[in-house]
């Protein structure tokens, strides 16, 4: 069932002290396609590209649909980028793809697309069906990359690389490099129903799926999009767009959340609702920030959000008791942040307590062994698991005035 909310008074945001922002140019923009975003990722600068490579991507779908199209990222580079060759097809194993699958990509009919830097481009659409929960091959080539690669660093997924273009091939003889990041794409869109909407997880670590097992779709966001897959709700689309490191208020690893709303949330096509659960790194930086400047940060995204017709679903900050960077002054700020989220839901559309699900009963500080990945902030599998459950499905089929 859907639920509209009424957008009540916008409180004055609180004002982050200007050390905690680090401005970052925000990269030019395309409209986005008709249609609902069934995978992305968070596109930033990885490192330095090479002329003649290949990349064969594999990216899990969320929702189902026809004609998908895909986003091509050159956001972080300082020159055009030249692919001269794109495919898409279906994962049979590793770098092999099913038989008959593969099909070339096309943009404005060419098979051949420049992308400026600062920018993003998106494919037309390649007509039949893109099933839920399907492994996409994403296979391109860039005969002259030269300069920094727009891309996601740690993708928690086996994909691979080549010298040469071997984009048009099913078999993957040639593909005997593995990599575990993804190059210039950041996103695939199908259409859909004309109800059916996307949620997209804006977070760090966590969502980005640190300590859940490659390869196999255990990241908190997965294990939502196989239970919007069954369930009573419009909302079906699920992007994760998640970096490893990042803070709401300054930019580091990637930019910041409030830097890179537009790009990674706002931009994508048939978003319904922008999940936040970020905060511990602005925390355990020791770099001062306080529960006030934390909240002003929130408070942004939300007003920003609301502008553009999305709803906020937000979570309280996960234990990290254990972890090197933890110290009582840290704890004592999340504490304060989460209080604050539970005792403000009228500034969010929805609340999840992720603090709730996954502390220990005998240590508030800490996680529950069961659901720790090991280093006492990242949850392993059974704690994404966890998480994912712990979200009211119909909080997410939202609706704003």
């Amino acid at each position: 069932m859907r639920r509209r909310t009424a957008r009540g008074a916008r409180l004055l945001a609180v004002t982050v002290a200007a050390a905690a922002f680090q401005a970052t140019p925000a990269p030019a923009l395309v409209s986005p396609p008709d249609g609902v975003i069934t995978w992305g990722t968070s596109a930033y600068g990885i490192g330095e590209a090479a002329a003649d490579r290949g990349y064969r991507m594999v990216v899990h779908t969320s929702v189902g649909g026809r004609d998908p199209r895909i986003r091509l990222s050159n956001a972080f580079g300082d020159r055009p980028v030249t692919f001269d060759s794109v495919y898409a097809g279906l994962q049979l194993k590793d770098a092999e793809l099913v038989r008959g699958t593969n099909r070339r990509l096309t943009f404005d009919g060419s098979s051949s697309v420049t992308v400026e830097p600062g920018t993003t481009v998106y494919s037309d659409p390649l007509s039949g069906q893109l099933d839920a929960e399907s492994n996409l091959v994403v296979s391109l080539h860039t005969p002259d990359g030269a300069g920094p690669v727009t891309g996601h660093w740690m993708a928690m997924q086996t994909s691979y690389a080549t010298q040469g273009d071997h984009t048009a091939e099913e078999s993957g003889s040639q593909w005997t490099e593995t990599v575990g990041s993804w190059f210039y794409l950041d996103a695939v869109s199908v259409r859909t129903a004309a109800a059916t909407g996307a949620v997209v997880a804006l977070g760090d670590s966590i969502t980005d799926g640190w300590q859940s097992t490659t390869d196999r779709n255990r990241r908190w966001p997965d294990y939502l999009a196989r239970r919007l897959q069954k369930a009573h709700t419009a909302v079906k689309g699920v992007a994760n767009e998640g970096i490893s490191g990042n803070k709401v208020l300054a930019d580091g690893a990637g930019p910041s959340a409030l830097n890179r709303l537009d790009r990674d949330v706002l931009s994508q096509p048939g978003v319904r609702t922008v999940f936040l659960f970020e905060g511990v790194n602005d925390l355990k930086a020791h770099s001062g920030v306080t529960a006030q400047d934390l909240i002003g940060g929130y408070r942004q995204i939300v007003d920003r959000a609301h502008d553009a017709g999305k709803c906020v679903a937000v979570s309280t900050i996960a234990p990290f008791k254990g972890w090197p960077e933890w110290d009582p002054a840290a704890e004592a700020v999340r504490q304060e942040v989460n209080e604050f989220i539970r005792s403000h839901r009228e500034e969010f559309d929805a609340v999840t307590d992720f603090d709730h699900v996954l502390r220990s009963p005998y240590d508030h500080e800490r996680m529950l062994p069961f659901f720790d990945g090991g280093d006492h902030i990242h949850p392993g599998d059974k704690g994404m698991q966890a998480m994912a459950d712990a979200v009211d499905l119909n909080s997410l089929d939202c609706a704003r005035d």
